[in-house]
């Protein structure tokens, strides 16, 4: 058992969400190497929650770090571990235990990139859903940070295939989420199986008596930090999400092109690849777009902005990076193609619009698995996000009429032109003894080239089809069950006297087999075992997944239910209980937790 130590006695030190121009990254005591990534990625000031713990952690001190998601929280941890790491060991340096495996890869990820001017330092993500040998392999070759879910890290513990005997870092990332999801357990026993000497490093959004009661009890004469959120966004901006699978992304991007009466935008999408990529489609619509990543020279990036000043270039596809100290009069909508997996990057994004007293827009395509990060933006930005529908075949014809009517109008105010056409049109007439309307409706045809005016009802339909494509299992991602689909009791070999509780059960099958929100049903705990309901046609390769799924450190032998003594689809309102309502309203998790209810217009 680690040796117990109490928190700091000293008032925490709070700081605000933005720190002074005059700290930089190289003021923190930053490995050089670490400096030349983070540079490279171009992060300019640290953040306040970075400015405020780094020190510490290079110090050795134990720290709490209190703030809130999309702070900046895996750099102020990451850092300070790539500055003191050092590359090749054969056993785990570094661990770092996240809610969900989405997080699990994200901290990852990050790793990797501030990592990329360090050399023999070796990455290794483990987390539910991804198959043990790969895993295995890895750890046998040896590597220097394990980012991990407490279930993942339990399970290679119990195998013997995680050696944490030299582990001198441990990070808790998102530590209330983990207690939200049941973990409070596993944590603890996962800090019980690591050395005493090492440096503990604590985030969290709040601060709960559970939460407190591990940092008094694991963290050593600790450093407690709060940061103070400010981060808001301007009220000349109107701010609107839009739900959209993957696949439709461009098309939605499309027909919102078509309604909305923008000046210049900006379109933000996460990586550089997919900047060209998109751009490409766009010209390929008709838009006049460029693309904007880190890897364009400098001289390319000015003429860019230089045309989209001017109005050469209507639509300009970003990175994060390519687009800061972007100031731009002209741009009156930005699109978060993809949706940023951090509020700072959210605020700065939207920040490009509705400047000097202009009024903008921002519209940010959400898909199904990203609710949660919708949640986290809306409480940093203390602004609710209006949800907006897909622009309809008749929306997109009834703006293209428009547009086609003032095109007509525009050109009646060319007399002069006109005239010289008017004696034209008549010679054609005269000879063909053709109505003057139909020869105006040719000419509309002949400006018109290829493309048709109008939608037609088959347009509507082709995105209808795909979505009820989707909801019935026939896209390329992994089949989910709906709510509409039929469910079926299946028998998990834990119950009541292995303290097990309807969050953990939740929260487990949710990061090993991928399952959201409408995949789960009516959950009975028993003595011994508990009866969950699922998809009835849970898909072979998720079961075969969850089979290997342990709670409470015990093997959770998931099979389905054939209706033994104790078992069967009875609501026992006290084997429910309050407890079992809380825990699937506060389970916690990123993209794979269950997803949450419709959103009110």
């Amino acid at each position: 058992m680690n040796s117990t130590g109490s928190a700091s006695t000293d008032a925490p030190k709070t700081d605000d969400a933005s720190t002074s121009d005059e700290v930089t990254f190289a003021d923190l005591g930053l490995n050089e190497n670490v400096l030349k990534a983070i540079k490279s990625i171009g992060y300019e000031t640290p953040s306040a929650i970075q400015a405020a713990t780094i020190p510490h952690l290079l110090e050795g001190r134990d720290v709490v770090g209190l703030a809130q998601t999309g702070t900046g929280k895996t750099a102020a941890f990451a850092l300070p571990i790539l500055s003191r790491i050092e590359g090749g060991s054969k056993k785990p340096q570094a661990l770092v235990l996240s809610p969900t495996r989405e997080l699990a890869l994200q901290v990852s990820e990050a790793f990797e990139s501030y990592s990329t001017h360090m050399r023999g330092v070796s990455l290794l993500p483990i987390y539910g859903g991804q198959a043990y040998g790969v895993q295995l392999s890895a750890l046998r070759r040896g590597v220097d940070v394990v980012v991990g879910t407490p279930g993942r890290i339990m399970d290679h513990l119990a195998k013997g295939t995680l050696d944490l005997s030299e582990l001198k870092y441990l990070v808790l990332d998102e530590a209330d989420e983990m207690l939200k999801m049941g973990f409070a357990e596993d944590v603890e026993t996962i800090l019980a199986d690591t050395p005493e000497d090492k440096q503990v490093a604590l985030f969290s959004a709040t601060m709960p008596a559970a939460i407190r009661r591990i940092s008094k009890q694991y963290l050593k004469d600790a450093e407690e930090v709060t940061v103070k959120s400010k981060t808001t966004t301007s009220a000349n901006t109107t701010q609107r999400y839009l739900v959209v699978s993957y696949q439709q992304k461009v098309d939605a991007l499309t027909r919102i092109l078509e309604v909305e009466n923008f000046e210049g935008m900006i379109v933000f999408v996460r990586t550089k690849n997919e900047t060209e990529t998109l751009a490409e489609k766009l010209r390929a619509r008709g838009y006049s777009a460029a693309a904007i990543s880190g890897d364009v020279a400098q001289a390319q990036r000015e003429r860019t902005v230089n045309q989209l000043k001017s109005g050469k270039l209507d639509i300009l596809v970003a990175t994060d990076v390519a687009a800061r100290g972007l100031d731009v009069d002209r741009i009156s909508h930005v699109i978060n193609f993809d949706i940023p997996i951090d509020t700072e990057s959210y605020v700065h994004r939207i920040g490009r619009t509705g400047r000097a007293g202009r009024s903008g827009a921002a519209i940010s395509f959400i898909t199904p698995r990203e609710r949660r990060l919708l949640d986290s933006i809306e409480r940093a930005t203390r602004q609710p996000l209006t949800q907006m529908q897909l622009p309809s075949v008749d929306d997109v014809n009834e703006t293209r009429l428009t547009r086609f009517d003032d095109a007509i109008t525009a050109a009646l105010s060319q007399q002069e032109r006109i005239s010289a056409f008017r004696d034209i049109i008549a010679h054609y007439v005269e000879h063909h003894d053709v109505p003057e309307s139909d020869v105006a409706a040719a000419l509309a045809v002949v400006a018109q080239g290829d493309t048709p005016l109008l939608l037609t009802p088959a347009d509507e339909l082709s995105l209808k089809q795909e979505r009820a494509d989707r909801s019935k299992g026939k896209s390329d991602g992994p089949r989910r069950a709906r709510s509409n689909q039929a469910m079926a009791p299946y028998r998990l070999e834990v119950g009541k006297r292995h303290r097990v509780e309807p969050r953990q059960i939740v929260g487990a099958l949710a990061n090993e087999g991928g399952l959201s929100r409408e995949d789960f049903g009516h959950i009975q705990i028993r003595p011994d075992f508990s009866i969950v309901e699922l998809p009835a046609e849970l898909p072979k390769d998720v079961l075969s997944k969850l089979k290997a799924t342990r709670i409470s450190g015990r093997l959770i032998e998931i099979k389905p239910d054939r209706g033994g003594r104790g078992s069967g689809p009875r609501r026992d309102r006290d084997d429910r209980g309050r407890d079992d309502r809380r825990g699937r309203d506060d389970r916690g998790g990123r993209d794979d937790r269950p997803a949450r209810k419709p959103r009110h217009k």
